[in-house]
């Protein structure tokens, strides 16, 4: 056997134990690692706010927990706001669910000749296997329902506790993490680290920006129709159809549709038709003009980056892919080279040389044999 031999087993050996437990222990903190990288990226939305409070002599430290404590109470006041918009809600269908009852049995009755009556019906819901096994289902799913809820609270701490230590102690970490790196590579890092700042705070303020004017649109809207929580429901438009990409348009016009469609029918298609058309209006003028400095990325690289970010890491991957993406463009944009385009016709689209008196000769061909077919 040769010397090598028992070495470079048990090289091997180790490695594949090494691998093995790299692999094992990823797995085991994959939670932890997306609520860092979460934590790190709303750190960096905040950067710019906490920046401004400490040039002016605050400290950082106090600074963080200020923006924290505007973002809580923002947090808070939507979710008692639709909070309470739901519950009365129910409570107004619960009151009205027998004249609506009655309203569908009576129209059954006018149109297929029966005889039906609210008594037996209810009798009949309330005799039911289904509705016997929905409520056992229901009595015992709330323990998971629970402790998804407790999970919940318990990411949002982590996170919350990591954004305000990567936001209270940025130059620390910049600092420690330049220790460890020569000096051109120092520039470099802080380089990047200045341009996701730059590009992650101006997604959010753009963001915010484009939520304001959007919920401020259809709160006229839905005023001017007279439904009801028409500030909680434009809050609502504006948050959810800035912040979900995608299909945060759809989901946020569902919610004013339904509570439109109990006023009246009709109601809901003018909501439907308004957020169709604000929709074009604000792809088209209000958000180039209010991206153009922040995160300029062309619509498709956004959707793309978007369905990545989903297959990659779900709601978490879709909400920070643009502005991933729109960091790594700028940076990669500094080492790219790039040359004047030549004033070729073809640029833009049009044919020339050949191919286009090619076309020509086609053209004057078909119009001879049109013009000898009609004699």
């Amino acid at each position: 056997m040769p010397r090598w031999l028992p070495r470079a087993m048990v090289l091997a050996l180790s490695l594949v134990a090494v691998f093995q437990l790299g692999s094992w222990a990823f797995h085991r903190l994959t939670g932890l690692l997306i609520n860092v990288l979460i934590a790190f990226f709303l750190a960096l939305a905040i950067e710019p706010a906490v920046s401004w409070m400490a040039s002016r002599g605050l400290r950082r430290g106090v600074a963080a927990c200020l923006v924290f404590l505007g973002v809580l109470a923002g947090a808070a006041g939507f979710v008692t706001l639709m909070s309470s918009m739901l519950a009365d809600q129910i409570i107004r269908i619960i009151d009205d669910f027998p004249a609506y009852l009655d309203s569908v049995i009576n129209w059954i009755n006018v149109h297929f000749d029966t005889e039906l009556r609210r008594v037996d019906v209810q009798e009949s819901l309330l005799s039911s296997d289904w509705l016997h096994k929905y409520v056992e289902n229901s009595a015992s799913g709330v323990l998971d329902v629970s402790a998804q809820v407790l999970g919940g609270l318990f990411q949002l701490l982590t996170v919350a506790l990591f954004s305000f230590y990567f936001a209270a102690d940025g130059p620390r970490l910049r600092r420690a993490l330049c220790s460890v790196l020569p000096p051109a590579k120092q520039a470099e890092v802080l380089r990047a680290w200045e341009i996701a700042v730059d590009k992650t705070g101006g997604y959010i303020y753009s963001r915010g920006l484009m939520a304001l004017v959007s919920g401020l649109a259809h709160y006229v809207l839905l005023q001017f129709l007279d439904v009801p929580y028409a500030p909680v429901l434009a809050v609502w438009v504006g948050l959810v159809s800035q912040f979900i990409p995608t299909i945060g348009t759809y989901l946020a016009g569902a919610l004013p549709m339904l509570i439109a469609f109990t006023v009246n029918p009709w109601y809901a298609l003018w909501v439907l038709i308004f957020v169709v058309v604000y929709q074009q209006f604000e792809n088209y003028l209000l958000q180039p003009k209010l991206t153009a400095r922040t995160v300029d990325i062309h619509p498709a690289v956004a959707f793309g980056s978007v369905i990545a970010g989903t297959a990659l890491l779900g709601a978490v991957g879709a909400l920070i892919a643009i502005p991933a993406v729109a960091t790594l463009q700028a940076f990669l944009g500094a080492y790219v080279k790039r040359y004047d385009v030549t004033d070729d016709p073809r640029v833009h689209g049009h044919r020339r040389g050949a191919a286009d008196a090619a076309a020509r000769g086609l053209f004057r061909r078909a119009r001879r044999l049109w013009g000898g077919s009609r004699v």
